[in-house]
């Protein structure tokens, strides 16, 4: 922190750009989506940063609660539409499809083979990373009672919220990103 004088004669402080950007380095990520693309996209932009020491968070919501589903996971006391949700809609990282180019399936297979022939990592092992670079999965709790998801159904750690804890994580970042 450096000190200066005013031209009055009283001491003020000025603080570093730098040193008040390092206080904030701060990342909001809404995952609206499941397609394995944007996905991928969204994971690798937070464990880069996270790497990078940057606090991240990634706000689930809709479509992007079942990115967190577990691949098991089921719970009872639902209702008829809730428990046709769950049938129908893809459970964790392992069963998302690709945005385009789907055909089927056999072009998110063909995806997924040329990632592991480039090394390039899957989507369940950058979960995991950014899991242990302690980025913070937070699902939106109105999302999760309109789709019928019970918080047992979510992976291990994942926050439950409501959409102003969202704003409020975002209002507090440096970057905020909307993947949907």
């Amino acid at each position: 922190m450096n000190m200066a004088n005013d031209t009055d004669g009283t001491e003020r402080q000025e603080i570093e750009l730098n040193q008040v950007e390092e206080e904030n380095e701060k990342m909001t990520l809404l995952v609206f989506s499941s397609d394995l693309d944007k996905v991928l996209g969204a994971f690798v932009i937070a464990t880069g940063a996270a790497l990078m020491d940057v606090q991240v968070t990634m706000f689930f919501a809709f479509w992007g609660l079942n990115v967190l589903r577990k691949d098991q996971a089921t719970a009872g006391g639902k209702n008829f539409m809730s428990k046709m949700l769950a049938w129908v809609l893809p459970k964790g990282p392992d069963k998302l499809k690709l945005s385009n180019m789907n055909m089927m399936g056999m072009g998110t297979s063909m995806m997924k083979h040329v990632m592991k022939k480039q090394k390039v990592m899957d989507l369940p092992s950058l979960i995991k990373m950014a899991q242990e670079l302690d980025v913070k999965f937070v699902a939106c709790e109105m999302s999760m009672n309109v789709m019928g998801f019970k918080k047992e159904e979510l992976l291990d750690g994942v926050q439950l919220a409501g959409v102003a804890t969202a704003i409020s994580e975002a209002s507090d970042s440096k970057v905020q990103l909307f993947i949907s």
